[in-house]
């Protein structure tokens, strides 16, 4: 007699992708994107180009752990390490080895990556808080060795990182040169996150975060699932911080403190999260708030305490996703 463990995920269909009109978008979410590129392309002509920069690279990291707790249900309290270390692998690259700022950032991206296939290999084991805590110990793991490691430099960090020339033929000197080549890997995130939700991939994932017992009677390898959903989430928050590094010329350990952490979870969950666009406005708040209001010092910190606080007790939905509510569409 067969043993139905024997079953696996290969023998069942996946789920059908969802069916969305336009581009793989439904009707209220094309309108969003095209709001949102009208806004990439005036804004550098309306604000400053660099805070503009800082805000697409939070918004993409933002993004990123989207993917894992928005549509798989993972809370990691240590995804700034995966951010952090791919800033400190692309100024690194860019600097020492002399890499051009597309393979540094590519250099960045795929260090976080592994990074993340063998931290998620460790945590996908344990559900829940248990979960959180272990992905919090490996990053204070990592922060401990950017302290110690000698190409990271310490409390210093690694200064006067070159922003070079793209491809070797573009010099990104100019702020607003290397505006579009940051809008650019942002909506190359933000279009790969986009396409992995509404995959048959991502209905699996979607029914492992609402049902997960029922997942495995069906078939499926949930852990394999979330370990790929963990390794691009990071990867995509390694591209993130590389490309941090290379605008503002730094990589310190600021970007790989547990805070940082706090940062993006407060990014998504005031956005909307498990929404496409929630984080994009969850860092487009945050960063804002952080930047206009950095005269103010240490009370920048208690105004997004009392944000979060309103958000969790009136805007459960985050503020895409009461949007989305009141017009009855899913953003």
């Amino acid at each position: 007699m067969a043993d139905s463990t024997a079953i696996t995920a290969n023998s069942i269909p996946a789920p059908a992708a969802e069916n969305h009109g336009i581009w793989g978008f439904s009707r209220a979410q094309f309108g969003a994107l095209g709001v949102m590129l009208a806004v990439l392309a005036i804004g550098p002509f309306l604000l400053y180009p660099v805070f503009l920069m800082k805000l697409l690279c939070f918004a993409l990291f933002a993004c990123a752990f989207n993917l894992l707790i928005g549509y798989v249900g993972l809370l990691s309290f240590g995804h700034a390490a995966y951010f952090g270390m791919g800033g400190y692998l692309a100024g690194h690259a860019a600097k020492v080895w002399g890499l051009t700022p597309e393979l540094a950032i590519i250099t960045g991206g795929v260090t976080a990556a592994l990074l993340g296939a063998v931290a998620g290999w460790v945590a996908i084991r344990r559900q829940g808080i248990y979960f959180a805590m272990i992905t919090l110990a490996l990053a204070q793991m990592i922060y401990f060795l950017c302290v110690q490691l000698p190409f990271t430099g310490g409390e210093d960090g690694i200064q006067a990182i070159p922003r070079g020339s793209l491809f070797g033929v573009v010099p990104l000197d100019r702020d607003l040169t290397l505006y579009w080549v940051v809008a650019g890997i942002f909506l190359l995130g933000f279009l790969m996150i986009h396409r992995i939700i509404h995959s048959p991939y991502g209905m699996v994932l979607k029914s492992i975060r609402e049902n997960e017992p029922r997942a495995i009677s069906l078939g499926y390898r949930t852990d394999d699932y979330k370990l790929l959903a963990f390794i691009l989430s990071a990867g995509l928050a390694g591209v993130a911080g590389a490309t941090k590094s290379i605008v503002f010329g730094i990589a310190t350990l600021t970007d790989v403190h547990w805070s940082m952490s706090g940062e993006v979870v407060l990014m998504t969950l005031v956005g909307g999260l498990g929404t496409v666009f929630g984080p994009v406005v969850g860092a487009a708040v945050i960063v804002t708030m952080q930047n206009y209001l950095a005269e103010l010092g240490a009370w920048v910190t208690v105004i997004q305490g009392v944000i979060f606080v309103i958000c969790v007790l009136a805007f459960r939905r985050g503020i895409v996703g009461e949007i989305g509510n009141w017009l009855k569409v899913k953003l």
